[in-house]
């Protein structure tokens, strides 16, 4: 990324800008806080102010968050996105824990197949810290937002951010903010009294969000008993590990954020369900950029100008979704679902009954699908054999679903599998492993949503060499094209 204009950021934080909300942070040398570029508080000379592409950079450079604004609660940073790859894969991957209990930046940087000193002056490059500092950054200010919207006791919350100890928490705040933890909790607000009490996260987001669409895409897609769209809410069972639990997830529009219940027996694990979250609703998306750059195509400027807020959805569990992926295989959206809830019903696992009629199945495992004969669910035998063998490979594998060096890394590692064809393997890469780029050019409705009405039908190849102009971004390009052909037919393909 190029340096940040100081002339141009300040005119950003004297409109208070929005578009730029998690993109820049204003570090203000007159008292040592930095904030976002819509921060309330009244804009400071120019001269007092310094500019950063993350908050980490500002933290770094002695600055200390701001209790108005709440750095914490801003959207995903997308000043780094599209400007390198390997920092792309980097941040999913520290989202991830990748830094967390004994990982070093050596071992992140073998994940993603650099050297150390490469990847420290790619960080340094492109967001102005060291992934150490952006990783710290990010468990301070998880901790921040969980003191000020839960009731979740102090060593509740540090555990949860990943601190080593309540000492350490303790320390840590204190040097930041000047003061400990507990007084940067609201005032009234009431300390829980279970440590298994559901915990209410609001996740920000930026730009317009078509909530309407990416419930009606969930929803559609949804397996009975694992997952539930009702009241205009999206609702599933989470696994993670050993552990079982719940989450709830609303759109406040006026708030521009979704507002996530959870209810999870570790709270160690809400970092992690919140990066899934994140990813499952694709709140991180630029979509000012990417609109920008697609609607320079006249086939899909009116699509995005219909649908300014849509978004790629991701997946809960990467494996679960590519399961459903080789289940949709050529067969109607309703016939993949069925098959779906049938192995989960024979395979899955069964919660206790509670208030919770709606949601009392848990997906199954690798482990599970890998020793399950599925010869009586009604799938052909090639289809079966497919499943197996991706069950055996990832229960062989636990970094199968991994964030890959390239999105062709990534295809070619599950084109390996058998059953898996370039369809399949790049609707796993754009919905389990997020790939803005991933493209499945076979599939019908593409193809269909790119003729439009009475058009001619390209052929795979003819949409591939279209979607060339659409690079980086042909996920969301699918996305709009799928809506359109949906919008003029029943989806039968999109099975998966």
């Amino acid at each position: 990324m190029s340096p940040l204009d100081p002339a141009h950021c300040y005119r950003i934080l004297q409109t208070r800008d929005a578009r730029f909300d998690g993109r820049i942070f204003v570090g203000v040398t007159s008292t040592g806080i930095y904030c976002r570029p819509i921060c309330p508080a009244r804009t400071p000379k120019p001269e007092h102010c310094r500019f950063f592409p993350a908050a980490a950079a500002a933290q770094a450079s002695g600055f200390r968050p701001c209790l108005r604004c709440r750095p914490e609660t801003a959207p995903g940073q997308g000043a780094w996105r599209g400007a390198s790859n390997t920092v792309s894969r980097a941040m999913a991957l520290i989202a991830e824990g990748g830094l967390d209990e004994e990982a070093s930046v050596g071992s992140l940087a073998a994940r993603l197949g650099v050297g150390e000193r490469q990847l420290r002056r790619l960080f340094r490059q492109h967001l102005g810290a060291s992934p150490v500092a952006i990783a710290q950054n990010r468990r301070v200010h998880f901790a921040k937002q969980l003191i000020h919207e839960t009731s979740l006791p102090m060593a509740q919350v540090a555990l949860a951010s990943g601190f080593g100890s309540v000492r350490r928490f303790n320390d840590t705040f204190s040097k930041l903010f000047k003061r400990p933890p507990m007084e940067l909790r609201r005032h009234g607000l009431r300390v829980a009294g279970e440590a298994t009490a559901p915990v209410t996260l609001r996740l920000n987001y930026r730009g317009a969000y078509d909530w309407d669409a990416m419930l009606g895409f969930l929803g559609a897609r949804a397996i009975a008993g694992v997952e539930a769209v009702q009241a205009h809410r999206y609702r599933r069972v989470v696994r993670l590990g050993e552990a079982v639990g719940r989450i709830e997830v609303s759109h406040l529009a006026a708030r521009r954020c979704l507002v996530v219940t959870i209810r999870f027996p570790d709270v160690r694990a809400l970092p992690l369900i919140v990066s899934r979250l994140r990813g499952l609703f694709d709140l991180d998306a630029d979509l000012d950029a990417i609109g920008e750059h697609l609607s320079q195509d006249p086939r899909l400027a009116p699509l995005i100008a219909r649908r300014p807020g849509l978004r790629t959805p991701g997946c809960w569990d990467c494996f679960e979704l590519a399961v459903r992926a080789i289940l949709g295989q050529q067969v109607t959206l309703q016939a993949g679902r069925t098959l779906a809830g049938r192995i989960t019903v024979a395979f899955g696992g069964r919660l206790e009954a509670d208030a919770d009629e709606a949601l009392t199945r848990v997906f199954p495992t690798p482990q599970q699908l890998a020793g399950a004969d599925l010869s009586l669910m009604g799938l052909t035998t090639a289809r079966a054999a497919a499943l197996k063998a991706l069950a055996l490979a990832a229960a062989d594998d636990p970094r199968l679903f991994e964030q890959a060096a390239s999105l062709d890394e990534a295809v070619a590692r599950f084109r390996a599998l058998p059953g898996v064809g370039e369809w399949t393997a790049q609707y796993i890469a754009l919905r389990a492993l997020r790939e803005a780029d991933a493209f499945p050019a076979a599939d019908i409705g593409l193809m269909q949503g790119f003729a439009g009405d009475g058009g001619t039908r390209p052929s795979p190849k003819q949409l591939l060499e279209q979607a060339e102009a659409w690079r980086p971004w042909r996920a969301y390009a699918a996305q709009h094209l799928w809506a359109a052909y949906a919008e003029r037919a029943p989806v039968k393909f999109k099975a998966a």
